[in-house]
């Protein structure tokens, strides 16, 4: 098991507070129930929970957020929100998580790498939203 050492540079980091911004969400409300990740419809695919992503949050972890792919899979659907007690957004928080890092040129999907298979079979609609999602 992985041990964090927190220190309050981390409580108080600049991600932190620009997240909070973004998404309108006051991460100290969450208090780790586990609602949000016990009915999330997309945890399966996801590397970590979605409380696990507000806990990286809620302790400045930006870099180890780098590499996961729960903000990125996150659908958006706010089951998260009708289940947490404190009326906690993850999807919000997710959202947030990916602006900061497309802001930070750290594109997901690169269209000139896409198959022209994959181009001409994927309605532009769904195509649209996910260059949206996961470019800047």
């Amino acid at each position: 098991m992985m041990r964090i050492t927190i220190t309050p540079a981390d409580l108080n980091s600049e991600f932190v507070r620009q997240v909070e911004e973004l998404s309108g969400q006051n991460l100290a409300a969450c208090y780790q129930c586990g609602k949000c990740s016990a009915g999330c419809p997309a945890v399966d695919e996801m590397d970590i929970l979605p409380n696990q992503l507000i806990r990286l949050v809620q302790l400045g972890r930006e870099e180890g957020l780098a590499d996961k792919n729960t903000a990125w899979l996150c659908a958006t659907c706010l089951s998260c929100a009708a289940r947490c007690p404190r009326g906690v957004s993850v999807s919000k928080i997710a959202e947030a998580v990916r602006a900061i890092a497309l802001r930070k040129g750290d594109d997901r999907i690169g269209v000139t790498q896409l198959p022209k298979e994959v181009l001409d079979s994927v309605p532009q609609q769904g195509l649209v939203s996910a260059m949206r999602k996961l470019t800047t």
